[in-house]
């Protein structure tokens, strides 16, 4: 099939579809709506939370479902941070927090889609963002972001994300914020899926989910997951469940440049999902707050009922000047690549 762009700013949905992965992703957030991968027995099921339509999404039902969060992902303290002697107030829209950019970020607008090739060889699509300066009320500076998703093999899908701040410098960390059930969107919750994350540390947090700054090896805790174990062994120690930040550790394992950051392995359909990065973080974040979303087919997501794995630079970094920049100048790029690859 012939690229295709669209450029009337309609949210729709669109395909890619190498004969093996077949994912649909919509231009409102950039938002992987379904993603259907074969098990041991080459039986496909879609393995991501969402909904048929875009219209749901659109209309504020989706608790960020598949979409790609910014400017700045996950929670920014009391929404203020201060740049270049210029104090700046950000929506609060999570307890005293701002969050994944605010009440209306990239994951609450219409993208361009600006090249898109549904099948053959290396299928892709491309959507292009302009973040207006000021956006949020309070964002400073112009970005042009865009990200592209490319089933690159049979069972790998690729995601590269890069932002560009025109004429100020500017936080920005993105992330894909996508809830994975291996078992089927539909099968339950996610409790018996086992998982690895490349990460010896967190940075833990207070009691509005912000990090206090500290590095906290995960040895010993629940938080330990350096090596596989189920998600449900130890989550009732941790409050309501996992929604926290995993230092990624310098792993010993790259693939295409990029560090190993999970595995996450469903036992009952043999799938598998290995997720790579170069993202200084993963938010480990077990849908605590789902609660009674009517999605696709009418199946009912409670919670607990997809994980979630936002590579992404560590929350609140803007405020905690030990933590890896996520300040980008005027006109230096922004990249943040994730790989996707699925086994059975």
């Amino acid at each position: 099939m012939a690229d295709q762009t669209k450029n009337d700013n309609t949210p729709g949905i669109f395909e890619l579809n190498n004969g093996s992965l077949q994912v649909k992703i919509s231009n409102y957030g950039a938002t992987i709506t379904s993603l259907s991968v074969p098990d041991k027995n080459g039986k496909l099921a879609d393995v991501v939370l969402g909904f048929d339509s875009v219209d749901p999404y659109v209309n504020g039902l989706a608790p960020y479902f598949g979409c790609i969060v910014g400017r700045v992902a996950n929670r920014i303290k009391e929404g203020k941070f201060s740049l270049n002697g210029v104090d700046y107030t950000l929506p609060i829209n999570n307890g005293p927090n701002s969050l994944h950019g605010g009440n209306k970020g990239f994951d609450k607008k219409t993208w361009e889609v600006a090249g898109h090739k549904k099948d053959g060889d290396k299928p892709f699509i491309t959507f292009k963002y302009h973040s207006a300066d000021g956006e949020e009320g309070c964002y400073p500076g112009a970005v042009t972001v865009t990200a592209t998703y490319t089933l690159t093999s049979a069972t790998t899908m690729r995601l590269d994300m890069e932002a560009v701040p025109e004429n100020k410098d500017t936080p920005i960390s993105l992330a894909q914020h996508t809830y994975w059930n291996l078992s089927g969107h539909d099968s339950g919750n996610i409790l018996d899926h086992r998982i690895q994350i490349w990460g010896s540390h967190i940075t833990p947090v207070d009691q509005h989910s912000v990090p206090t700054g500290e590095l906290l090896p995960v040895k010993g805790t629940p938080f330990d997951f350096t090596e596989e174990k189920r998600i449900g062994e130890r989550i009732g120690e941790v409050g309501i469940g996992y929604d926290h930040n995993y230092v990624l550790d310098c792993a010993d394992q790259e693939k295409d440049g990029l560090k190993h950051a999970a595995k996450l392995r469903d036992g009952e359909s043999s799938r598998v999902l290995d997720l790579w990065t170069d993202a200084p973080g993963v938010q480990f974040y077990t849908g605590n707050y789902v609660d009674g979303v009517v999605g696709k087919g009418n199946a009912v997501y409670g919670k607990h009922a997809g994980v979630c794995l936002e590579t992404q630079g560590f929350p609140n970094a803007i405020n905690q000047k030990s933590f890896p920049c996520v300040v980008v100048k005027a006109g230096e790029k922004y990249k943040h690549t994730m790989l996707f690859e699925f086994s059975a």
